[in-house]
């Protein structure tokens, strides 16, 4: 079968807020429920679709291997995923389709929520080893919250009032809470596993300055040290202090950008106890010295600031 690429200009349009709702129904004739219906056929896409089935059931095509759907499952499609759908009985689909970095959302503080770990990074990567077993799977109750929320972007999508790109920026990270806090309470052993290790982001994230000792992480995953770095590697590309480092790195350029503290303290804010170790890892990081990023920023607004560098 030859594949195809889901093109967001088809859904967001040319100059569009990067967020869209399609409903999938099926009908005896499987009659396209859009334009750019490609729900049978297989593609991939140039953003983000977080597929709600809300009804019926289906045969889901996802890389080259086959996984059974049903009302209740939830699951995200990260960019160039090829699948489609087949076999479908009755099967009512929504996809909210979003531009994960043109959306701008705030992913530091999405990844301090174990769930959000775990549902939206960790279970995209693990879902062929897992075979789709560490998915989100919602009950009739949580899955009608869901369709509320969703009835309430698709009011939004469609109206021109002022602060419409605010509200379902709102509400995209509202629905995103709610299912992450709803993965929390997944019972599966593949959900739970994929949850220990969603435990360890969020603790990284939510206090980066802490000086981390593997053993640390390894009470909060409850995982062997080869366990632990396998998963995390995988879901991350780095292992988990090579991530700590980016993430203090991260907060030390918005200090660099936006106060007057000087490198020295801003390297023990983050976590770096030795000034000349925090300008090493950053220039390794971004290709030049904290120095040399704070003055070009200074000079790119003007220079307003006179900062301390030592």
């Amino acid at each position: 079968m030859k594949s195809t690429i889901a093109d967001g200009i088809h859904y967001f349009g040319p100059s569009g807020f990067p967020l869209a709702i399609r409903r999938v129904q099926t009908d005896p004739k499987h009659s396209p429920s859009h334009p750019h219906d490609l729900t049978e056929i297989e593609h991939s896409h140039d953003f983000h679709e977080l597929a709600i089935v809300t009804r019926g059931r289906a045969m889901h095509m996802l890389e080259g291997m086959e996984f059974p759907v049903s009302a209740g499952d939830v699951f995200l499609l990260q960019g160039r995923q090829r699948h489609y759908f087949s076999k479908r009985e009755d099967l009512d689909l929504i996809n909210i389709m979003y531009g994960p970095k043109r959306i701008v959302l705030p992913d530091s503080e999405l990844r301090r929520m174990p769930g959000y770990c775990a549902m939206f990074m960790l279970e995209p990567t693990y879902r062929r080893q897992h075979r789709f077993a560490s998915r989100l799977h919602l009950k009739p109750v949580p899955l009608a919250r869901v369709e509320r929320l969703v009835e309430e972007m698709e009011h939004e999508c469609d109206s021109d009032i002022p602060g419409r790109e605010v509200a379902l920026r709102a509400k995209l990270l509202q629905l995103m809470v709610f299912l992450s806090r709803a993965y929390m309470d997944s019972d599966t052993t593949q959900a739970q596993a994929l949850l220990r290790v969603g435990n360890v982001i969020g603790a990284l994230e939510n206090d980066i300055s802490k000086n981390w000792k593997l053993t640390e992480l390894l009470d909060i995953a409850h995982m062997s040290s080869s366990t632990l770095m396998r998963i995390f590697r995988k879901a991350t590309g780095q292992t988990p202090i090579e991530y700590l480092v980016r993430l203090r790195i991260q907060k030390s350029t918005e200090l660099l950008r936006n106060t007057d503290f000087s490198i020295t303290e801003i390297a023990l804010q983050v976590g770096f106890n030795d000034s000349n170790y925090f300008t090493r890892q950053f220039r390794n990081s971004l290709g030049e010295s904290p120095r040399s990023f704070r003055l070009k920023k200074s000079r790119q607004h003007g220079g307003k600031h006179s900062y301390a560098t030592y």
